[in-house]
């Protein structure tokens, strides 16, 4: 392939070159159909090419573009209002990719603790999970705890700590003066579909607004319907202080990611002290209004809640041998391969082969995330192909 010639090795795809998409499914250049399974790490929520967004950005592109943020436009503005509504926060700002969103947050944190809550210059701590995945940035693989992440790429930035997920003590020990937040997922899609203990979300809220910290959802995997609520701390009712968004924000056409915050959190930033060319474009703009209304109106949390339910017990009825654990809450679901039977690599490659497409996750796990307009009948045809390959 001419990708393997020119394209630097940072991947590992699987060996099928896509060249459309509608819905949840996608065609290969020989036109073979297959069904999509990942929905580009839950990117495509709304399924590939839906009609209101891909109009929506059609409609926009005959006008205008992008200007930079040197200047207003019409459609941030109304982006923005309605992110703000939807998810109850005061102000947010507008990125383009994960990592810069995550980036961003991680500048707020620190600046509200120095000047906010008055810990020194330089010595703000930000508490992150083990097993985390933030992103790809010299500053997120510093506080990551796989090794690959970070081979090489040192020396790495300074004033983060680990915790294990779902270990209230750990973090309750590694809370002190200069601790500013705790960043975490609230369900750890590339870390294998990790979900923690109920009332863990709920804890952490009262211990950090105890601690006066801010606690900081990255929300870009887990939000905006894939869980089966709107965002996944709402599964129990844990608002953070700082929501990270993105992947579904885009609608599967164009990056847009945002973060939202009180005016406190946000106050802190004057004009200067950060921005982005792209960010808050018009044409990202009007993709994640699109975006957000096909959400809603499709009433796509509501389906995820159901379908993954469904997808999720018709899995584990199967009652395969080769499966160690099935992890899941809406839409998200992780199968994992008990190691005697190889890596999730093998039933990638054989579910391939079939007409479905999905990514293993730390070797042992295969990540479904389809996109969120899936019917119950697809459901039961990939259940009927899991069925076959998840033998011995």
């Amino acid at each position: 392939m001419e990708a393997e010639k020119y394209s630097a090795r940072n991947y590992h795809p699987l060996p099928v070159v896509l060249v459309k998409g509608e819905g949840v499914w996608v065609w290969d250049k020989e036109g073979k159909k297959y069904l999509d399974m990942l929905a580009a790490y839950s990117a495509v929520n709304q399924g590939h090419r839906h009609p209101h967004i891909i109009k929506a950005a059609m409609d926009q592109m005959e006008s205008i573009t992008l200007i930079s943020r040197a200047f207003h436009n019409d459609k941030m503005s109304r982006f923005l209002k309605m992110l703000c509504e939807i998810s109850g926060f005061d102000k947010a700002i507008p990125m383009n990719t994960g990592a810069e969103a995550v980036e961003t947050a991680i500048k707020a944190a620190r600046k509200w603790g120095n000047k906010i809550k008055g810990v020194p210059a330089d010595r703000a701590e930000i508490i992150v999970c083990d097993n985390n995945f933030h992103g790809r940035t010299v500053t997120i693989v510093s506080f990551s705890t796989e090794e690959q992440y970070k081979d090489g790429f040192g020396p790495f930035t300074p004033g983060f700590v680990s915790v294990e997920l779902g270990n209230i003590e750990k973090l309750e020990e590694a809370i002190n003066e200069n601790t500013v937040a705790f960043l975490v997922e609230p369900i750890q899609g590339e870390g294998g579909v990790i979900i923690p203990p109920e009332g863990y979300l709920k804890k952490i809220r009262e211990i950090t607004r105890k601690n006066n910290i801010l606690l900081i959802f990255d929300e870009i995997q887990t939000g905006l319907g894939r869980t089966g609520k709107m965002f996944a701390y709402e599964h129990e009712d844990a608002k953070p202080d700082m929501l990270i968004l993105g992947k579904a924000l885009g609608g599967g056409v164009y990056p847009v990611s945002a973060v939202l915050s009180s005016d406190e959190v946000m106050g802190v930033f004057n004009p200067g002290d950060h921005g982005s060319t792209f960010g808050g474009n018009p044409l990202g703009s009007a993709i994640g209004i699109a975006s957000l209304e096909v959400l809603i109106n499709e009433k796509l949390p509501e389906k995820a809640a159901e379908l993954g339910k469904y997808f999720a017990d018709e899995i584990k009825k199967l009652d395969s041998p080769i499966v160690k654990e099935i992890r899941a809450r809406g839409l998200m679901i992780g199968v994992e391969i008990k190691q005697e039977y190889g890596t999730a690599r093998k039933f990638c490659e054989l579910l391939m082969e079939e007409g479905i497409l999905c990514k293993e996750t730390h070797d042992q796990t295969l990540r479904f995330t389809p996109p969120l307009v899936i019917t119950k009948d697809e459901i039961d045809w990939a259940v009927s192909v899991l069925a076959e390959i998840l033998q011995p």
